[in-house]
């Protein structure tokens, strides 16, 4: 849904497209690169999100595209198309194996979730759609540098988890740290995968906005913030969302998901016109942790209530109520439910065209 949409109600609101360069702390400016632009303002919320991290192998980025775009979306699942018809033309059976295998890097919710996507693609959906090609073949490895899938749900939906994603035919690989990678595969824990296809799920560091702003970020990357989610030296700048470095009430940072900012969101608007209008400011922010879920493939899914824990069709079809229960407008949630039960009932999942040129991988 575009901002400008969702916005257009709002007449004392003004969207701007642009990138940020600088803020001016002391003269209360934002740098905008669209026209070069100063915006002035008397009080800011930062609330840039996150990026890729590589942890210290930018390089590998080249090799191991991430999801952070539509674009990015777009380009990976224009890769895995093709390396299946590349696979089915190849003479070569080492290159069709390579072709065939896909490696997904981290063991987060996003991995587990395109792990068992990519591997229902290949063993249902493409299966019988090749004449020479065996697409059920196809080799989809999961790796994870530490010890379990799924570190922010409890271990036993972690080994659920698991264990749903083997029964797709996945290979799932924990403790084992990658090393290297290329654009012939990759190294981990000292054993060589040779794959065409690697996709970068392990992790995110915020943006730049703690260089914007002249403080000093923790090690991902994020701004600490007072209890209010104001900086320490300077109450009228606020930082939000995957940007902000916020601590929950265990002493252990707020986790980087879409319900803590859209929660702190709610709160700094909440302070600003307790502020503008003169009212007692609220207590501090804490947030409100509801659930964490994440779905394999199709028909099943695992959901962590804190209070209860479920996993299977059950489970599924909660994940899938939740998403859509939270798209914005009637008519996108209406076509995304009706989407998701014709693909249940069918296996087909959209058109799957190819486009642009079709080159080598």
């Amino acid at each position: 849904m575009p901002i400008r949409r969702i916005l257009q109600r709002q007449d004392n609101t003004k969207v701007m497209l642009g990138r940020v360069e600088a803020i001016d702390r002391d003269a209360h400016t934002v740098h905008v690169s669209s026209g070069d632009l100063l915006i002035p303002y008397d009080y800011l919320v930062v609330a840039t999100g996150a990026r890729l991290s590589y942890f210290g192998h930018e390089e590998w980025d080249r090799f191991a595209p991430g999801l952070e775009t539509i674009e990015d979306v777009l380009a990976i699942r224009h890769h895995i198309l093709l390396a299946f018809e590349q696979a089915e033309t190849s003479a070569d059976p080492d290159e069709r194996r390579r072709l065939l295998t896909f490696v997904l890097i981290g063991g987060g919710p996003t991995g587990v979730e395109m792990a068992g996507a990519i591997a229902e693609l290949a063993k249902t959906e493409l299966a019988m759609k090749f004449r020479r090609l065996h697409a059920a073949r196809a080799r989809i490895i999961l790796i994870e540098a530490g010890p379990e899938l799924l570190p922010a749900f409890p271990a036993s939906l972690g080994k659920k988890a698991r264990c749903s994603l083997q029964q797709l035919g996945v290979e799932v690989l924990t403790a084992t740290p990658v090393e290297h990678c290329d654009g012939e595969g990759i190294t981990a824990a000292g054993r060589r995968i040779a794959a065409r296809t690697l996709i970068w799920t392990a992790g995110v560091a915020a943006s730049d906005a703690a260089r914007w702003l002249d403080v000093e970020p923790d090690r991902a990357g994020r701004v600490p913030v007072q209890p209010d989610l104001s900086l320490p030296s300077d109450p009228t700048v606020f930082v939000i969302g995957d940007t902000a470095l916020v601590m929950g009430r265990d002493a252990k940072p707020v986790p980087g998901i879409a319900p803590p900012a859209k929660q702190e969101g709610a709160y700094v608007a909440k302070l600003l016109i307790c502020r503008l209008t003169g009212k007692p400011p609220p207590p501090p922010f804490h947030y409100r942790h509801a659930s964490n879920l994440a779905t394999i493939g199709r028909k099943s899914a695992i959901v962590d209530f804190g209070w209860i824990r479920l996993s299977g069709l059950l489970a599924w079809l909660i994940w899938g109520g939740v998403h859509i229960f939270f798209l914005i407008g009637f008519r996108n949630r209406l076509i995304v439910a009706l989407d998701w039960l014709w693909c249940y009932f069918t296996s087909e999942r959209g058109a799957r065209l190819i486009t642009g040129s079709g080159d080598e991988l």
